[in-house]
């Protein structure tokens, strides 16, 4: 965990300790955790993660997990998880996002539907599903398009809704094998149908630098009137994650 001064633009503290480690073998996260949002459902906040499993002999794959946020402390909500395997979902599930509105709350998640879906890159999109109360969950299917050899590898996706009442996606996106990650952007009037578009309202990589290879892992939020983005650099994060702010 790190406490950021984002008017100073420092680092205020850091902490060396995990605050959710992965869990004990042939659990669902036994192979490492990774967060994906934080949300409140009747006065409870939650964290939402994707658990990883990596099968001696099979392909790494994932679940969504749910852990209770109380008092600083993280605590596995479940099991099992809140969203894994299905007939919908029946491959991989990865880092989910959700949004409350009016009339309940609304996931978007990854799902893989191929390892390889024919030119050596996996097929992962997003998909949606909705909940009354924020615990219970019907999933509806893929939400936002992808193009074949330009974004079919979508990864962490971040949701914002405008005053407008028009809404905002960033994500992690590849479209081929030796591609890095980059950082890409869709619009929608509902929060239903989507519209990729790739080149608005991002961040590309540096000419040079910790994050000249790759963008990825986007967290967008807003703060005393202006919009910023936490993301992640070379390797994934490895070189270390940055701040960017909204130009306009």
């Amino acid at each position: 965990m790190v406490d950021i001064d984002i008017r100073k633009r420092r680092v205020v503290d850091a902490s060396d300790e995990p605050l959710f480690v992965h869990g004990p073998p042939e659990s669902f996260y036994a192979a490492g955790v990774s967060v994906g949002c934080v949300y409140e459902a009747n006065g409870q906040s939650y964290v939402l993660f994707m658990g990883w499993q990596n099968p001696p002999g099979g392909h790494w794959r994932g679940d969504i997990g749910r852990l209770r946020l109380e008092n600083g402390t993280l605590l596995l909500a479940d099991d099992v998880p809140l969203l894994g395997a299905s007939p919908q979902d029946p491959i991989s599930l990865s880092y989910p996002w959700v949004v409350s509105t009016r009339e309940g709350f609304i996931m978007w998640y990854g799902s893989t539907v191929a390892w390889d879906a024919g030119n050596g890159e996996m097929l992962h999109v997003f998909n949606r599903a909705r909940s009354s109360d924020g615990l219970v969950w019907a999933r509806e299917g893929q939400a936002v398009p992808y193009s074949l050899g330009e974004a079919q590898a979508f990864s962490r996706p971040t949701v914002l809704r405008r005053d407008s009442g028009e809404w905002d996606m960033w994500f992690s996106y590849r479209g081929a094998p030796g591609r890095s990650y980059r950082i890409g952007h869709a619009a929608s009037g509902d929060g239903c149908e989507w519209t990729l578009d790739l080149e608005g309202a991002v961040i590309d990589v540096s000419e040079s630098g910790w994050d000249s290879e790759m963008t990825c892992y986007p967290f967008v939020f807003d703060h005393d009137g202006k919009r910023y983005m936490l993301y992640n650099g070379n390797g994934y994060g490895r070189s270390g994650f940055g701040l960017a702010v909204l130009d306009g």
